[in-house]
C-alpha cells in the first residue's frame, strides 16, 4: 500500500509498507529492522515522527488525529522513512518524497470560508481577473504615490503567465485524477469489435 499522497490534518491515517531487500539481496523485514518516518516542513516547529510497528513481514504506520491536528496544511511537506537493523547500528533509507497535508473540513458552530484551491489555481484566477480589469480599462499600468512607483504587468505578460499557470493547473488536475484511481485523462482507449 505505501504512504498515501496526502494526509488530512486531524484525521487518523494508517498505511503499510512491504518487506524489501537490501543492496546485498538480504531480506529486510519487520523482524530484522525497525522503520521510522520523519516529516518536515520549511517552517519552525513543524515536524512529525511516526514509528512503525510489525505488520505481517512488513510494517504498519499510524499518524493519529491528535498528532496531525496542529500540522500546517501545505503541499510542501517532505518525508523520509529510515530502517534500522535490529541489534546493530546500521541505518538505511527506505523511502523519501514529498507529501501534502490537507486542512480538515470539520467545524463546529457556523462554518467559516474555505478555499480549497491550489496556489497555482489561485494565481491563475488572479491573472484572469487582472486581464479582465486591463481589458475593461479598470486598471492602470503604472502609477506613483509619493516616492513609490508601482508598475503592473502589461497584457502580453499576463497572457504568458496565464498560459504557464494553466499548464501547471492541468498537471495538478491530472495527478489528482491518477491518485484518485480515475486514470490518466489523456489516455484514449479504443475497443474493436468483430463485425
Amino acid at each position: 500500500m505505501g504512504i498515501p499522497p496526502s494526509i488530512t490534518s486531524g484525521v487518523d491515517t494508517v498505511w503499510t509498507d512491504s518487506e524489501t531487500v537490501d543492496v546485498f539481496g538480504d531480506a529486510v523485514t519487520s523482524s530484522t529492522h525497525s522503520l521510522v518516518y520523519y516529516f518536515r516542513l520549511n517552517t519552525n516547529a513543524q515536524g512529525l515522527t511516526a514509528t512503525s510497528v510489525a505488520y505481517e513481514s512488513g510494517w504498519k504506520t499510524t499518524l493519529s488525529a491528535s498528532e496531525t491536528a496542529s500540522v500546517v496544511a501545505s503541499p510542501d511537506w517532505f518525508f523520509q522513512a529510515v530502517l534500522t537493523k535490529t541489534g546493530e547500528n546500521i541505518i538505511q533509507e527506505y523511502s523519501r518524497g514529498q507529501i501534502e497535508f490537507q486542512p480538515s473540513l470539520s467545524y463546529s458552530g457556523t462554518p467559516g470560508a474555505f478555499d480549497g484551491r491550489t496556489q497555482a489555481q489561485k494565481d491563475l484566477d488572479a491573472v484572469k481577473t487582472a486581464i479582465r480589469a486591463l481589458l475593461g480599462g479598470g486598471a492602470v499600468q503604472e502609477y506613483r504615490i509619493g516616492t513609490r512607483n508601482l508598475k503592473r504587468y502589461d497584457i502580453s505578460e499576463l497572457l504568458v503567465l496565464e498560459t504557464r499557470l494553466k499548464s501547471i493547473v492541468a498537471k495538478e488536475n491530472k495527478a489528482k485524477m491518477i491518485a484518485s484511481g480515475l486514470g490518466d485523462p489523456k489516455n484514449l482507449y479504443v475497443r474493436f469489435g468483430q463485425g
